[in-house]
């Protein structure tokens, strides 16, 4: 399961970050690395952004960034 398809309102845990380069650098930058929890707090009507909490930092991610990746 991707974060992008995670339900509001769950806590998951990241299992692995796909992607490269710039893109991967950019979410890990955020503090999103392997085995942290992320909040999901919110989805925008449309899907984009989504709102998390992560590490207790509030972020917003864009669909495509979310689709990248993969949580428990």
């Amino acid at each position: 399961m991707t974060l992008k398809e995670a339900s509001v309102g769950s806590t998951v845990t990241v299992k692995k970050i796909n992607g490269q380069g710039a893109t991967k650098r950019r979410i890990m930058d955020m503090g999103m690395t392997k085995g942290v929890d992320v909040y999901i707090r919110k989805v925008a009507p449309l899907g984009d952004p989504i709102e998390v909490t992560v590490r207790g930092y509030e972020l917003s991610l864009r669909k495509a960034d979310a689709a990248m990746i993969d949580v428990d």
